[in-house]
């Protein structure tokens, strides 16, 4: 069983990693593998963007490489699917269950299965993790992790529908080493972690273009903050392995989804006031990801994944979103992705680099979000754990089952 005294132990001597340390540290031979999740990424929603061009960076990606549907896990929301990712393992396994477990927010000390960070810093990988849901309180790795989604705070205790600045971080560590924390604040400014609370019904009524174009607006500006914070730590703090994730589409998805007057939950009010809204959110993450392709070159493995898609409730399944957490009550929620069915909503999948199939579409559902990690090991050559439930996709490579990179243990 994993327990996160496992990286402060074994990784005693890793974890000494100094981020200034001169980058020859690093062998050549090694592969660069670029991750970037995007919470609830909706395919239904961005392929027409990309029929009109909207979304170039992403349509490059898609002609370099493959790409499909990810099958997600039933019931699914940001922390159940996240820790899958990390762990390919089930909920049940890892133990992450869902937003609150036992009446706690999630949170890493609950993970009970090793996550693919501290398996690849325990072979000698660099790892960076930038605002990925499901990774605070940090751990110590071979590189730098800074937290993302679920990172509690001043006026944020609960760290679910809310998010603290950075200086503004309690009840545990945001940023591995700490020493980064101090450069963050200097370089890349006090940023907010994560999007925030939708806003409730009482706050809208009345007032509905005004709220809703002023919350628009501290999405664009959390998106801006964290593009210079991705751009700093590429630049600044390049590591083998990075994964960088951010979460506002999913938050404007549930209560802005382009939803017609059939779908319930209809308000014109509300939804007829910015129909843009969520789509803007992709090409907002296109642009995102093109920050990101300019500080990658052609040898870098490029993933791209996100935990689930976001669909219109439906009259014939429960209506209540999240029935873990009471913005169900007070906001107007339109949008849902925790089905009972994850088949519904399921997640995205794009690669590319080197030896990576070009212009190849997973059909079905060929990929799942247990495959993830066993994929990026492949990558590095890495034993798969006994404990992981997924397989390497083999079939986005063009040398199949041979192996892509030299064993680095």
């Amino acid at each position: 069983m994993f327990s996160p005294r496992f990286c402060l132990v074994s990784l005693s001597a890793i974890c000494a990693f100094s981020l200034s340390a001169p980058a020859q540290t690093t062998p050549k031979s090694k592969p660069r593998v670029v991750v970037v999740g995007v919470n609830g990424m909706e395919l239904d929603v961005i392929r027409p963007l990309l029929l009109k061009g909207e979304m170039p960076n992403l349509a490059k990606v898609i002609k370099r490489g493959a790409y499909g549907k990810l099958r997600t896990v039933d019931a699914p929301n940001c922390p159940r699917v996240y820790s899958t990712i990390f762990t390919s393992t089930r909920p049940d396994e890892h133990g992450v269950t869902g937003f609150l477990v036992g009446g706690i927010t999630a949170n890493t000390n609950m993970l009970k299965q090793e996550p693919i960070w501290s398996i690849l810093s325990k072979n000698n990988v660099t790892v960076g993790m930038a605002n990925v849901p499901a990774t605070f309180p940090v751990m110590p790795v071979n590189g730098y992790m800074i937290s993302g989604m679920l990172t509690r705070g001043k006026n944020c205790e609960d760290g679910v529908l809310c998010a603290p600045k950075l200086s503004e971080v309690q009840g545990g560590e945001a940023v591995y080493p700490a020493t980064l924390k101090t450069e963050l604040l200097k370089n890349v400014g006090d940023y907010y972690i994560d999007c925030e609370r939708m806003p409730s019904a009482e706050d809208l009524k009345g007032r509905e273009p005004e709220v809703i174009d002023a919350w628009l607006k501290k999405v664009d500006t959390i998106r801006e903050q964290q593009t210079k914070l991705f751009a700093y730590l590429l630049k600044n703090h390049p590591t083998d392995f990075t994964w960088m994730a951010q979460s506002c589409e999913d938050r404007t998805g549930h209560w802005l989804y382009p939803i017609a007057p059939y779908n319930a939950g209809y308000n014109p009010k509300i939804n007829a006031v910015r129909a843009d809204a969520f789509p803007n959110q992709y090409i907002g993450f296109d642009k995102v990801l093109g920050t990101i392709l300019e500080n990658i070159d052609d040898n870098t493995y490029l993933f791209i994944v996100s935990d689930h898609g976001i669909k219109p409730l439906r009259e014939f399944e429960d209506t209540n979103p999240h029935a873990h957490m009471d913005h169900e009550k007070t906001t107007p929620v339109i949008a849902k992705h925790d089905f009972a069915d994850g088949d519904d909503v399921p997640g995205s999948f794009f690669a590319m680099g080197p030896g990576i199939k070009q212009g190849l579409r997973l059909m079905g559902f060929e990929a799942s979000v247990y495959d993830v990690a066993p994929t990026i090991l492949h990558v590095y050559g890495i034993a798969q754990p006994s404990q992981m439930h997924g397989h390497v996709l083999t079939d986005i490579f063009e040398n199949g089952d041979n192996k892509v990179a030299q064993q680095t243990h």
